[in-house]
């Protein structure tokens, strides 16, 4: 009972965080990147980045993907004995923030960079006119990855709190299974930490 009520409360808390998670990526790239990537490389100059900005966007994104890491997560480690039929559904929106994480530091961060300088002519600016077309085109098509890696994480964790809990439990899972899943723990623990050292 205590595992299905903290798996549950942390299945809330991706619901609620990821909620307006998925409605902020939606507003970010049909507002904001379609206002920068209309008409490239002038539209780029209205970039969400540097002293005409205010507010970073980074600043609502970074702590909504890390706390719905961290339900993720919870939920994932608290019903990792429920059966696969549920188990699954645990999984998402762990795995697909994590994954969406990396996708943004991987893709994005280089892509927002490059593209920055080259709309305000820094003297870092590495790229051409035509490559910057090309790059806001491919930025707009990889953040409808996003838009959908957010939505499986908002609805996943939905679905989790509509199912009946599962009955039955499992039983521990053998030896290479549990080494895997600490080892996986501790790559998401080390990336987690080299995130927040780099942001």
């Amino acid at each position: 009972m205590d595992r299905e009520r903290t798996t549950r409360a942390f299945l809330w808390v991706a619901v609620l965080v990821g909620g307006p998670l998925l409605g902020a990526k939606l507003f970010d790239l049909l507002v904001l990147a379609g206002a920068w990537s209309a008409n490239p490389p002038a539209s780029l100059a209205m970039m969400p980045y540097g002293k005409t900005w205010p507010v970073d966007t980074g600043i609502f994104f970074i702590p909504f993907s890390a706390a719905m890491l961290v339900a993720g997560f919870a939920a994932l480690t608290a019903g990792w004995r429920t059966p696969w039929r549920y188990r699954w559904l645990l999984c998402l929106p762990s795995v697909g923030i994590l994954l969406l994480l990396i996708l943004t530091v991987v893709a994005f961060w280089p892509m927002n960079a490059a593209l920055y300088y080259h709309g305000v002519h820094s003297p870092k600016d590495t790229i051409t006119d035509a490559q910057a077309i090309a790059m806001a085109k491919q930025w707009v098509m990889l953040d409808w990855v996003r838009v959908a890696g957010a939505l499986a994480a908002f609805v996943s964790p939905l679905a989790a709190l509509t199912k009946p809990w599962p009955g039955e439990t499992l039983r521990n899972d053998p030896p290479v299974v549990r080494v895997l899943l600490a080892l996986a723990l501790l790559g998401v623990a080390a990336f987690v930490v080299w995130f927040v050292a780099n942001i």
